[in-house]
């Protein structure tokens, strides 16, 4: 089994020293889901929410949690990215009377160390704006299944997830 490399030999935790590791191009996809009733869904759709375009904003909201990361969490290092993007898929709504959007953040930069961090990190601020701009009209939404769903780059080369 694999050691944590986040804690030194005595157990305290410390950023992980990267300054040996070659810069590498890295990529890191995240992926997730947050479940709605079918008129929240409509409402997003039809872009005739009164705080305005949910996934525009939602968007960005995503890309800055990206680059705030090392911020948030706190081991992450301070990475310069090269590309965040975020992309929706609505999920149109089923006979149960619920629906979903599904987030894709992708993140990418040429650094000693990897952007999984900053992917998953921007699929759940995204996911979490969408909450935030419409639990006024439905607080039974539920973020799901937030998980990597590839890296690529760096000594341990590439991971993809296993499909579902």
């Amino acid at each position: 089994m694999t050691i944590l490399t986040h804690f030194d030999a005595l157990g305290q935790a410390h950023m992980v020293d990267v300054v040996a590791k070659p810069a590498t191009h890295r990529i890191g996809m995240a992926g997730g889901r947050i479940d709605m009733l079918a008129a929240t869904l409509a409402l997003i759709s039809s872009g005739s929410s009164k705080k305005g375009d949910v996934l525009g904003i939602a968007r960005v909201a995503g890309i800055m949690a990206a680059k705030k990361t090392s911020d948030l969490i706190p081991l992450c290092h301070p990475l310069a990215l090269t590309r965040v993007a975020i992309e929706f898929d609505v999920q149109d709504a089923v006979a149960s009377g619920t629906g979903a959007i599904y987030c894709t953040a992708t993140v990418e930069t040429v650094g000693p160390t990897g952007v999984e961090m900053e992917a998953l990190t921007a699929v759940q601020v995204a996911l979490l704006t969408i909450y935030d701009m419409c639990k006024a009209v439905d607080r039974s939404m539920v973020i799901n299944e937030v998980k990597l769903l590839e890296k690529h780059g760096g000594k341990s080369g590439s991971f993809v997830a296993a499909s579902a």
